[in-house]
């Protein structure tokens, strides 16, 4: 696990024949065959997706001798992580506001969330990245870590799989509000721990971007309950205390507006704070692979 860590810091995500992709392509080609406006048959696309991955991991760790075997968890390690490609999509979307280009930020920004960019000023621009940051280091770094410490290799592929077909249908939108439900909600299970600790890192770290762990604290606990995603908020409220700003506002998604309660006692995000995040966000990170090393040792 260790391994794939580093692969991931050194080489980030790899730019053709990811993983990733190439099951989100066979995901969407079994979702013509089975889709319906139908919560059963939205059940019956999850289980075979995720069985499948779960299935692999399986059969993965069937290779004989350490070594192999030690090869095969780093790779399926790095494979399903995101955290250094998190990052530099940060640090893009800083550098390109740092020189005052909107129409490249907002360009941009469809790399981090489905946030409608076109009419969001620098202000807008900065407090997506940032919450985006905050919650995504929760999906692509320590929920993944967190699962292969429990389940292996398998845990590793199968929550992969779950958060790759929450992104692709569990939207509450006329298409996926049937299919995509069982998605949607096996994401908030399979997330509802890692979120949590993701929250707790956050408060821990905090000093490391310049906060303060007692503020994190405070906000975490005040706020982190008021996102509409169960999970979101925990990530969400502990970045805004540790960075001493407020998140959260009115967000547009493809024309549909969204309402959430502000989270923080501080100033909107700025520019700056981008940074600051993705900081904090690598030092959760870290935090989390030396939790998930010693939980897989204790194991």
């Amino acid at each position: 696990m260790l391994t794939g860590v580093a692969l991931d810091a050194i080489f980030a995500d790899p730019r053709r024949g990811h993983p990733v992709a190439l099951f989100g392509r066979a995901a969407a080609a079994l979702e013509k065959r089975l889709y319906a406006d139908s919560r059963a048959n939205g059940a019956a696309h999850v289980a075979i997706c995720v069985g499948s991955a779960a299935l692999l991991g399986v059969a993965a760790t069937r290779v004989r001798g350490p070594l192999a075997r030690g090869a095969v968890s780093a790779a399926a390690t790095w494979s399903v992580l995101g955290g250094t490609t998190l990052g530099r999509e940060g640090a893009a979307m800083a550098a390109f506001l740092e020189a005052g280009d909107l129409a490249g930020a907002r360009a941009r920004l469809s790399h981090l969330c489905g946030r409608d960019p076109s009419r969001l000023q620098e202000a807008g621009l900065a407090r997506a990245t940032v919450e985006s940051i905050a919650e995504n280091t929760s999906d692509a770094v320590v929920a993944p870590l967190v699962w292969g410490a429990v389940a292996g290799v398998p845990g590793l592929l199968a929550y992969r799989a779950v958060n790759t077909l929450d992104a692709m249908i569990g939207h509450r939108n006329a298409r996926y509000e049937r299919f995509g439900w069982a998605a949607a909600r096996l994401d908030d299970v399979a997330n509802a721990v890692p979120a949590r600790i993701t929250g707790l890192l956050a408060v821990l770290t905090a000093p490391l971007a310049g906060g303060s762990a007692g503020r994190a604290a405070a906000v975490l606990r005040r706020d982190g309950h008021r996102h509409p995603s169960p999970n979101a908020g925990r990530c969400e409220a502990a970045f805004a205390g540790a960075l001493d700003v407020t998140l959260g506002g009115t967000n547009v998604y493809g024309g549909r507006t969204e309402h959430r309660p502000e989270m923080g006692d501080g100033r909107k995000p700025e520019v700056r704070d981008i940074r600051r995040s993705v900081r904090l966000a690598r030092a959760v990170g870290f935090a989390a692979a030396g939790l998930a090393v010693l939980t897989a040792l204790r194991g």
